[in-house]
Parts: C-alpha cells; sequence; structure tokens
C-alpha cells in the first residue's frame, strides 16, 4: 500500500535543498496511498457525506503547511507521517458527523470501514483458518471475508487497530512500532495476541453460522 523506495529519500534530499518540484512529486507519490487509506478507516455513512478525494487533498493541503517542520525534525519516516495527518483528518471527520456514523469515536472503538470483501480480508480468513483458502465459488469467498470483517469489528480498539495497519495498510512490524511507539517485540507480540483473539472471535462467527445452517434445513 504504501510505497517506500530510495526515490523518495532523493525527493526529500532535493526539498531539503529548496526545490519546489520536489515537495509536489512527494506529495503526489503518495496520493493513492492515502487514497486507500482514507476509503478502509472512514465509515461509509461519512462516505456519502464526505469525499474521500477531499480528505486526501485535505491531507495534502496540511502536510504541505508542515513540511519544512518535518525537514527540521523527522521523527518518523515520510509515509508514516503523511498517515499520521491523513489519521487526524479521518478523526475530525468522524466527530463531525458522528450522528450519523456507525460508530463513534467517542466510545474509543478502531476506526475501520470493511472495504467490501477485500483480498486483504481473505489472506486474513486463510490464516485464522490455518489453511490457504481456495474456495472456488466467488459467493464462498465474500461469505468468508464477511465473517473476518465483521469480527474485526468486534474486537477490543487495540486489537482492530494493530490488525487493520499490519494487513490492510500492509505495514511492516517494524512500522507499526514506530507508529505505537513501542520496541519491536513489544508491537509483534501486541499483534499475535490480537491474532488470536481475532481467532477466536472469527470461530464463534463459524459457529453460529453452522448452527443458524442445520436450524434452517
Amino acid at each position: 500500500m504504501w510505497s517506500v523506495t530510495q526515490k523518495t529519500e532523493e525527493l526529500l534530499f532535493q526539498a531539503e535543498a529548496g526545490d519546489e518540484s520536489a515537495v509536489n512529486q512527494l506529495m503526489e507519490r503518495y496520493r493513492n496511498s492515502l487514497r486507500q487509506l482514507v476509503r478502509i478507516r472512514l465509515d461509509k455513512k461519512i462516505q456519502r457525506r464526505v469525499g474521500v478525494s477531499d480528505v486526501v487533498q485535505d491531507v495534502l493541503v496540511e502536510a504541505n503547511r508542515r513540511f519544512q517542520r518535518y525537514l527540521d525534525n523527522p521523527v518518523m519516516p515520510f509515509h508514516l507521517w503523511l498517515r499520521q495527518i491523513a489519521r487526524d483528518r479521518i478523526i475530525d471527520a468522524h466527530r463531525r458527523h458522528r450522528c450519523s456514523a456507525r460508530r463513534s469515536v467517542d466510545r474509543e472503538q478502531a476506526m475501520f470501514s470493511p472495504p467490501g470483501h477485500d483480498q486483504s480480508s481473505l489472506q486474513l480468513a486463510s490464516i485464522l483458518k490455518d489453511a490457504r483458502l481456495t474456495p472456488a465459488a466467488v459467493a464462498i469467498q465474500n461469505e468468508m471475508a464477511r465473517r473476518v470483517e465483521q469480527s474485526l469489528t468486534e474486537l477490543e480498539e487495540k486489537d482492530c487497530e494493530i490488525i487493520v495497519m499490519r494487513h490492510y495498510e500492509m505495514l511492516t512490524n517494524q512500522e507499526v512500532a514506530a507508529v505505537l511507539d513501542l520496541t519491536e517485540p513489544a508491537a509483534s507480540m501486541r499483534y499475535l495476541r490480537a491474532i488470536r483473539r481475532l481467532k477466536s472471535v472469527f470461530e464463534q462467527e463459524e459457529s453460529k453460522h453452522r448452527w443458524w445452517n442445520r436450524t434452517s434445513v
């Protein structure tokens, strides 16, 4: 999801030397990544009122405004810095529209808007089932992904958050540790615990589904 290459470092170096075109290239380089992040994180009901592209544009404007401060004190990699600004904007949008949102940030629940049964959900399902998913029917795939996404929304905030960062935002353990201000071993342990809790919820969801199918016959 986040393109991190030597080119980013080169553009940062050029921007620090005063090259304004390098700043613009940096921002455009991550526009699509920011768009994916907003789609994942912004509640679907809010997306009917606030366009994803509008939020992304606000993020880029704010990033431009703060850019010199980042150059003066680059406390984290550039893409994680952009991500943090985006998260702040998404939180603001949830607060402004919390009356119509499915979940309120006041309840301190994770901001996660299921992306519509995408490959990330299926890959996560394969981890939870301890086997590679190879269902032939699209309907079966969609149902499996739906159960994963439903299970995620039932987790506590910190568990859902780290799983979404790892499996939907595709952040590495090192990047997650930097975002959460944890050591890498601590971030890894939190992730493993979250996966265990998600697996428990997922298995309960599957049991309910099987029971419903038996009673409906």
